[in-house]
């Protein structure tokens, strides 16, 4: 190999140690890769002569992080509306009253990803599951971000809506719903196809209470027959748990198990409202865990977009113990991996009430390997020869990664995205010096506000009371 990049003698690195079956830390280490793969992690490097050596004596190296659930496409436009909005008389969830009345147009779609993949890699994210509905040529603007992305084009058979604010009604075309299952796998194959060779994808019908059994199922099969894994929003809103309990008689987990579509493949989007959740008041609590744990799925757990409406996950370490397999994702702006990963911990203590319950390794081993697991890959989330070269290097000499005794607790406590220096993605480096290379960030953002100020001015003609905006999300000041 002639392509060879050098870290040399880095301060730490989060190295995966094969034995053990977990991160360790490492002092003074090198390490190597070469056309999109790591080569080498040890002490004193003596292979082939690299073609670009990195001093790392204030770096930390660390494997790239993987986001199991974002909404690249559309978050960022929310920016401000949804912030301290939940509707009141449905358990306080965003889905069914305001989220709907807020879409971007073609521009504005173009703009959010811009914002979004570029928080993404500022954050140390190197692989994104996005679960978006398919639009004009978002294959190519996810390759050049220079991201690994999975693709989850979503389906479903039905839309939500309410007329009165209590109540969520659902409007069924199932013949449709299969069109756009059938449009997803051609998505998908396209992206197994892409030059770029970092696109995947996943079968991702959109929730549980959009999409018939028929459609669950063939979609499951789908699935299995192309080796892919599954990703379905479900137990998300205590207005659905109520609807799929009324619909079948039991929990959503309990309708996925019935179904046969909960198994290794299987990844859940959130899976707040299980049995054992407070709230939900069921009978035989603690069942629905013990159902995801023996299938060996995945929840991909998104601690932000719901604190904001005062919901938590009950809870983090409650569900790591059960032997579920925890991932984390960022279904909501801002885009930032690290920060979810911070509040992740702190919500789960909250619930728990223990500060001890969920530590920051069980966190990062969850934003990394656990998120890997889930799309069936043991070559990202870590730091081993053989892995792909999906780095982050960490600027140890940050003045908000100092002291720095633990670099891992410094970087998620305190630092967050302010200290990652360098990202690198299959060898290519995509951050350099803490800016996007990929992206222009700044030209995204400012065309992000004009599809905002376009999509505000069309909220009145959506929204099931004619409200405008302000009407919806008052200014957190009265204006002078």
């Amino acid at each position: 190999m002639t392509d060879i990049t050098l870290v040399r003698n880095a301060r730490f690195a989060i190295a995966w140690d094969a034995q053990t079956r977990q991160h360790v830390y490492r002092t003074d280490v090198d390490v190597a890769f070469a056309g999109g793969e790591i080569t080498y992690v040890g002490p004193a490097y003596a292979g082939p002569p690299p073609i670009r050596v990195i001093e790392g004596r204030d770096l930390m190296v660390m494997p790239g992080l993987v986001d199991l659930h974002a909404h690249p496409s559309s978050e960022p436009l929310n920016k401000g509306m949804w912030d301290e909005v939940g509707s009141r008389n449905l358990y306080n969830t965003s889905l069914y009253e305001y989220l709907t009345v807020l879409r971007p147009d073609a521009e504005g779609i173009r703009a959010c990803y811009g914002v979004a993949l570029s928080e993404l890699l500022l954050s140390g994210v190197t692989t994104l599951c996005d679960l978006s509905m398919p639009s004009e040529d978002w294959l190519d603007i996810l390759a050049a971000s220079g991201l690994r992305v999975c693709i989850a084009p979503m389906f479903r058979s039905g839309r939500w809506f309410t007329r009165n604010g209590h109540r969520v009604e659902y409007e069924w075309d199932e013949k449709a719903g299969y069109e756009a299952f059938e449009a997803a796998m051609r998505e998908i194959e396209k992206a197994v196809q892409h030059p770029s060779g970092r696109l995947s994808g996943m079968v991702a019908p959109a929730q549980i209470d959009t999409c018939t059994p028929d459609l669950l199922r063939d979609s499951y099969a789908e699935a299995e027959r192309r080796r892919l894994s599954f990703q379905i929003h479900t137990a998300q809103s205590l207005a659905e748990f109520h609807e799929i309990t009324r619909r079948h008689g039991m929990t959503p987990v309990g309708w996925m198990k019935h179904l046969g579509i909960l198994g290794p493949r299987s990844i859940l989007g959130h899976a707040i409202f299980l049995d054992h959740h407070p709230w939900t008041h069921w009978p035989d609590a603690g069942t629905d865990l013990l159902l995801l744990a023996e299938a060996g799925a995945t929840v991909a757990h998104c601690p932000t977009v719901f604190a904001r409406r005062g919901i938590a996950l009950d809870h983090f370490g409650r569900y790591r113990r059960a032997g579920v397999n925890m991932g984390i994702g960022t279904d909501v702006y801002p885009h930032n991996m690290l920060d979810e990963m911070r509040l992740a911990s702190y919500v789960a203590r909250v619930v728990a009430g223990n500060p001890r319950d969920t530590m920051v390794a069980d966190i990062f081993a969850a934003a990394t390997v656990g998120g890997a697991r889930a799309l069936g890959r043991d070559d990202i989330g870590r730091l081993a020869p053989g892995c792909k070269a999906d780095l982050v290097l960490v600027d140890c000499a940050h003045p908000m990664m100092r002291p720095c005794r633990d670099p891992l607790r410094s970087l998620v406590y305190s630092a967050s995205e302010r200290a990652v220096r360098h990202v690198f993605v299959d060898g290519a480096q995509v951050v350099r010096d803490g800016r996007v290379l990929t992206i222009d960030y700044a030209a995204a953002a400012a065309a992000l506000e004009e599809a905002q100020r376009r999509a505000l001015e069309r909220i009145p003609t959506l929204d099931w009371a004619g409200r405008t905006a302000d009407r919806i999300a008052p200014p957190a000041l009265p204006w002078a």
